[in-house]
């Protein structure tokens, strides 16, 4: 077990997460997980957190609907998240490659991405010499 699957668990034990739905989303054993957390100290019950106050800026959160909320904005909720890349990983099935530059890059499963980016969809429509 490497130390970005140790942080990892951390952060997932941290939310609330089993063993096992950790041990599944990480591609481990169950029982690798549960012996991590042991000598941790992650083990026992979970307690959920109120979740009053925002992740990023700990600015306290008004209720406004049947969800609570973890964010005061989108904000917050993006320099959060990207400020933590190493929490998720490109799938295989999100890897596109180019079709003007032939580089490998990833995007989302929803977002069918032809280009790398802006310069190769700019250079393919309207002609320029490869990148």
């Amino acid at each position: 077990m490497n130390t970005l699957e140790k942080e990892k668990i951390r952060y997932l034990r941290s939310e609330g997460l089993g063993y096992k739905a950790i041990a599944s989303r990480l591609d481990l054993s169950v029982d690798a997980v549960k012996g991590f957390c042991r000598r941790e100290g992650l083990d026992g019950k979970i307690v959920e957190s109120t979740g009053d106050a925002c992740r990023q800026c700990g600015m306290p959160l008004i209720k406004s609907g049947a969800r609570q909320k973890k964010f005061c904005s989108d904000t917050c909720r993006s320099a959060w998240w990207n400020s933590r890349t190493y929490l998720t990983t490109p799938k295989e099935e999100n890897m596109r490659v180019c079709i003007y530059c032939g580089h490998v890059f990833y995007s989302s499963q929803k977002a069918k991405k032809k280009y790398c980016g802006h310069p190769c969809y700019i250079a393919a429509r309207f002609g320029g010499e490869r990148l």
